[in-house]
């Protein structure tokens, strides 16, 4: 059964509209969840205000004299810079433009007072989801933290190559998520924080709606399990006449619309790993990561991850499956358009911290934009 009701409604303030997203009003992060603390409003609108600021100048081409940022952490660098200064610097500006970005953005959004600042301040569960996804690599001396839907099963087979477990990526076999990979949940408080001292930790992250879409198709659209498990029971609470006496259902027809009326009703601390927030999964304010890729440029970032932990010449990151379909940015708008807007309205306070910390724009669905 899934968990039980809850009222997740929120109310936006009037306030100033940034041009580049939908009709929508400062919103409360009462849906947000750090232990009992709640980040201000106004910050977060004024990150991504500036967030959207900066993003502009990159379109502009204003920032192409910067220089790359050394990483989080304790500001100082790291063992493995010998690594990235063996095999060549990145010198790709946009890369080095949009790590300064979210650098600074976490730096300015996880400097609250509310947030949490190490592991050990989150709350229990909070600590145990961050642990279970954060997976150990003590050769090369990384933690890499899976965000699902963000090519980390093919990280987790790269993992698997450089611990000797696979021969290559390309392997022929059922992926097994958990299967010779060492979870940093199963190791001590001491070796924990050991590892988050002195190894090189890393996330890749994605376009908030663009990953809930691409879960809801994946798990609704082809996995049987997902339909029956949390299928069921959508319809069966939010479709009008399939409640208790209704007609048996197969959960194998939920809309998007349905989806998202569960997620408005959901804990964000509580959801399933596949739609949950990238930020609620790996607690960038509590980890202070070396890097943060993108999915959106994904091999180049990987390509980056591996040079900087010193990987082997002949590892590489895999490519993408043939049988892969990715949500494109038409799929994406015609999902959104379609949403009544109080839907998307309401839901993307549940996702504001991985729009904002990782300098997403909102998406825009506004009446032209959705004609268009």
């Amino acid at each position: 059964m899934l968990p039980r009701k809850q009222d997740h409604a929120m109310k936006g303030a009037n306030g100033p509209r940034s041009r580049s997203v939908m009709n929508f009003k400062t919103v409360k992060l009462s849906s947000v969840r750090h232990s009992s603390a709640v980040l201000p409003s106004v910050l977060t609108f004024a990150v991504i205000v500036a967030s959207g600021g900066l993003l502009l100048m990159i379109e502009k081409g204003m920032l192409n004299s910067m220089e790359i940022p050394p990483p989080r952490g304790n500001g100082q660098r790291s063992e493995h810079d010998a690594h990235v200064r063996q095999h060549g610097p990145v010198v790709d500006t946009d890369f080095q433009i949009l790590q300064e970005i979210r650098n600074r953005t976490i730096r300015t959004m996880c400097g609250q007072k509310s947030m949490p600042h190490d592991v050990w301040s989150l709350s229990p569960l909070q600590r145990k989801t961050l642990l279970q996804h954060v997976l150990v690599n003590d050769q090369h001396r990384f933690l890499y933290c899976y965000v699902p839907k963000v090519a980390c099963s093919n990280w987790k087979r790269l993992l698997k190559v450089l611990s000797g477990a696979l021969g290559n990526v390309d392997a022929k076999i059922k992926m097994d998520h958990h299967s010779d990979l060492v979870f940093l949940s199963s190791l001590k408080p001491e070796e924990i924080r050991y590892r988050l001292k002195h190894y090189f930790k890393f996330l890749f992250v994605r376009e908030p709606m663009e990953r809930l879409l691409s879960a809801y198709k994946n798990k609704f659209g082809e996995i049987e399990a997902y339909q029956k498990r949390y299928g069921v029971e959508i319809v069966k609470r939010y479709r009008k006449g399939q409640g208790a006496k209704g007609p048996a259902v197969k959960g194998d027809d939920v809309t998007f619309a349905e989806f998202v009326r569960y997620l408005l009703d959901e804990d964000v601390d509580r959801m399933n790993e596949h739609w949950m927030p990238a930020y609620n999964l790996c607690q960038p304010c509590a980890v202070s990561y070396d890097f943060i890729g993108s999915y959106e440029h994904l091999q180049r970032d990987a390509e980056y991850v591996l040079r900087r932990v010193g990987a082997p010449d002949h590892v590489r990151f895999p490519a993408r499956q043939p049988w892969y379909k990715p949500v494109t940015a038409e799929t994406l708008q015609y999902y959104l358009c379609s949403l009544p807007q109080k839907l998307l309205k309401d839901l993307l306070p549940k996702y504001i911290l991985d729009f904002s910390l990782f300098t997403y724009p909102l998406p825009n669905t506004t009446t032209p934009h959705c004609r268009h």
